[in-house]
């Protein structure tokens, strides 16, 4: 079963990610970031690929696209917090935007 993240593992996982513009949701034990594209319908490319890995590994965005711009906010339900699967995804769709 998944876990909260610890202090330790909260320190080395998520300062890398802060470091790439995700951020911290205020009042929730969560991070967020926002994504840019050229149009929908590449943003609508982009979470076709993101779901095809949430849904692998059973981890779902919270997700609110308008047009070329898509919020996203990851956190752990079961928990109640941040977990391994949220580093996991957000590290993903740092790539998949890269085009890595």
């Amino acid at each position: 079963m998944t876990e909260k993240l610890s202090d330790t593992a909260r320190k080395t996982t998520l300062e890398p990610l802060l470091e790439h513009g995700w951020e911290m949701v205020e009042g929730r034990d969560a991070i967020k970031k926002t994504f840019e594209f050229k149009n929908f319908v590449d943003a609508f490319g982009y979470m076709t690929r993101v779901a095809i890995w949430a849904e692998k590994w059973n981890h779902h965005p919270e997700w609110f696209n308008v047009y070329k711009t898509l919020d996203v906010t990851l956190s752990t339900h079961d928990v109640g917090g941040l977990s391994s699967l949220d580093v996991k995804l957000a590290r993903k769709m740092d790539v998949l935007y890269s085009g890595d």
